[in-house]
């Protein structure tokens, strides 16, 4: 699509750019340098807006939209992306309001492309096409009953449960060390069992295939060992003509190879990151990736990078600079703002419960000054941090919501459904067989079993699916289903199928559930969702590599206060800002983690998540500082207590950009003397004549 504009300068104006990110998005424009481009984006620089920007600038100088990978970490990132592209593109062009703007296909997640390109290219690489994704919960259900098939729990030493098999294995696969290596370095408990662990994780790659299986580790193992195939390799990336990444500072050491994969000579990659903010190693993320891209490729990366902040002031952006110029390794850059404030604040206070008191004021006092709680944010570095917190707040009456909760997709009903949609697209698929076939009144474990290892013996498994007879109380009700199943594997036009099994599953609500209509609410949004999909194998792939958080079912009373505040881990803050920030137990043991602090590497990765803390503030934060924590885990022991030091990464360069608080002790009321009485019984004259 050629057009006769200068787009860098229609994009500058479109998205209002800044001098540091239209040079970013003129980067290979009109005969400027072209090749591997790294955007180191500073917290708050507004690097969403720059990346679209990009994408725009690309479209208007002739790239073909459909020729486009944008990856990114979360499916609402890469629809943000594509929404801003879009509007930028239906001013730039002029289009007729009813015209849609070119559309990006190939925007979404690393694992929802990967499972698009695996399913395409199934045939060329021995995976069967009609593949299901299995969830992290289902794949913990499969590994524990391998874990239990091979007998690896009855022993008389303790084995690694399977939530924890899942993690070793989930490691393994995203770092690319070996299983001896991940053992002595984060598991060194489970060492031992090395040899037990490797049969198991054999036993569940081979039980995945039997099924047409993949755990979400194994969508980037595949989609990278697919383009290690130089054939292969080279028909996928031949699709593409741009390549940009989001959040590359928590790329994996597999995703990292994809990239390279996909573009050996960096000609066409954008890496968009901030090291600063490389916070989940614990996923396996590797800030290697991002700290050593410019020298990736034969022909150097050019780096740039944004350091206009539009978030916070200067003064946190002091603090926060000072902080993580202490870290051995990083891209230098200084974050500057054009709004003024006062200094953060270092506050010490007595222990805990002067913690949570101290806190619980100034969330008033700000309050009352203007600041809503929902513009609040306490923040911790783990989610036991805020205990005693959450009590004081509600002995004071204010509400909060804290972050996290079941996901929607964890609910039992909504599972329910989606294993029925699986199993009749997967008749191999053993969890969602073994689910579903006990919803049936009267059908139990044993002849669920019975039913799937019939399907999986036989080489026509619809063919053993119409030959099961369950038991005469299960008769009736397994016809029905069998109809609906026969009705769903035929694949009508999508969405009907869910139409089809939400229909049945309503129906088994008041047997199966309480509180059935909230649940029926839930079915009726899973297929207002499922509506925006073009296929059943798009819907269950999307809603397993990103499903929504929560169902009314586990929602609990409706919120009826006019307001809250937020109470947030650190790494869930990540992406998000407030006007006032709260940082809790800023002591060693605290931040960094007592779990972290023998390593180097973790240590620096602390750094940096307290950095991600202080930079969620706009206006107001505040870092507290308790001197001594009670052991109230241990009662026998009375007042014992420790003293906490502070952080260590509270050095004086960052100190001197606080301002210091003390918060003085209160003192205990004294309790009121008793009125002097005159005594009614000499007892003291009658015990003194006891030995007269």
């Amino acid at each position: 699509m050629a057009v006769a504009i200068d787009s860098v300068a229609c994009c500058a104006e479109l998205f209002e750019l800044n001098e540091e990110q239209r040079a970013a998005v003129a980067h290979g424009h009109a005969g400027r340098p072209a090749g591997a481009l790294l955007l180191l984006a500073g917290a708050g620089s507004g690097k969403t807006t720059t990346l679209a920007a990009r994408v725009a600038r690309l479209v208007l100088d002739g790239a073909d939209p459909q020729r486009i990978l944008l990856l990114s970490f979360s499916r609402r990132a890469a629809q943000d992306l594509q929404r801003r592209v879009g509007a930028a593109l239906h001013r730039a062009l002029r289009l007729p309001a009813a015209h849609k703007p070119p559309a990006l296909p190939w925007a979404g997640t690393f694992h929802s492309v990967a499972a698009r390109l695996l399913r395409e290219h199934a045939a060329q690489i021995g995976l069967a096409a009609d593949f299901s994704v299995l969830d992290r919960g289902d794949a913990e259900d499969l590994l524990g009953l391998q874990r239990q098939a091979l007998g690896l729990g009855d022993r008389s030493q303790r084995f690694p449960l399977k939530a924890t098999c899942l993690a070793i294995h989930s490691r393994c696969v995203n770092s690319g060390q070996e299983l001896a290596e991940v053992l002595r370095g984060h598991f060194p408990w489970c060492s031992r069992h090395e040899a037990e662990l490797r049969l198991l994780f054999q036993s569940y790659t081979a039980e995945k295939l039997r099924q047409h299986l993949l755990d979400l580790d194994d969508l980037l193992l595949w989609w990278s060992q697919m383009l290690d195939q130089p054939q292969l390799a080279q028909q996928v990336a031949s699709r593409f003509d741009h390549l940009l990444i989001d959040e590359y500072q928590d790329t994996n050491k597999l995703q990292a190879a994809i990239v390279r994969a996909l573009d050996p000579g960096g000609r066409s990659v954008t890496a968009v990151g901030d090291d600063a903010q490389a916070i989940y190693s614990f996923r396996a993320a590797e800030v290697d990736n991002i700290l050593d891209f410019p020298r990736q490729y034969a022909v150097p990366a050019t780096v740039l990078a944004l350091t206009r902040n539009y978030r916070s002031t200067q003064p946190i952006l002091d603090a926060a600079h000072a902080l993580i110029c202490q870290s051995a390794r990083r891209h230098a850059k200084a974050l500057w703002s054009r709004r003024a404030g006062a200094p953060p604040c270092l506050v010490d206070v007595v222990d805990e419960a002067a913690q949570a008191a101290w806190v619980a004021q100034q969330v008033l006092e700000h309050r009352e000054r203007g600041l809503r709680l929902r513009q609040q944010a306490v923040l911790f570095r783990a989610a036991q941090h805020s205990a005693m917190l959450e009590i004081e707040l509600a002995r004071r009456g204010i509400p909060f919501v804290k972050f996290g909760g079941l996901r929607f997709t964890d609910t039992a009903h909504v599972k329910d459904v989606l294993s029925l949609l699986r199993w009749t697209a997967n008749p191999r698929h053993r969890l969602a067989a073994f689910r579903v076939a006990q919803l049936i009144p009267g059908v139990g474990p044993a002849q669920a079993r019975r039913l799937w290892l019939a399907m999986q013996a036989a080489s026509d498994p619809l063919q053993a699916l119409r030959e099961f007879r369950p038991g005469a109380q299960a008769r009736e009700a397994w016809r029905e289903l069998l109809d609906l199943w026969l009705a769903l594997h035929a694949r009508p036009r999508w969405p009907r199928p869910m139409e089809l099994a939400c229909g049945w599953y309503e129906g088994q609500l008041e047997r199966l559930h309480e509180q059935p209509a909230a649940r029926a609410a839930d079915l009726r949004q899973l297929g207002r969702i499922a509506a925006g999909y073009g296929s059943a194998e798009r819907f269950l792939s999307e809603l397993t590599l990103d499903p929504p958080e929560l169902g009314g079912a586990q929602a609990g009373a409706a919120h009826r206060d006019e307001d809250y505040l937020i109470l947030s881990t650190m790494h869930s803050a990540k992406g998000q800002e407030w006007k006032a920030v709260y940082l809790l137990s800023v002591v060693d043991g605290c931040i960094p983690s007592d779990l972290a602090c023998d390593d180097t590497a973790q240590v620096e990765e602390e750094r940096r998540l307290l950095y991600v803390a202080m930079t969620r503030a706009r206006d107001h934060l505040q870092l507290i500082v308790p001197q001594r924590f009670y052991l109230t885990q241990q009662p026998a022991r009375g007042e014992a207590h420790v003293h906490a030091l502070p952080s260590r990464f509270l050095d004086p360069a960052v100190r001197a950009c606080l301002q210091q608080l003390t918060v003085p002790a209160q003192p205990e009321p004294a309790a009121p003397c008793p009125p002097l009485q005159t005594p009614t019984v000499d007892i003291a004259s009658r015990v003194a004549a006891r030995w007269d």
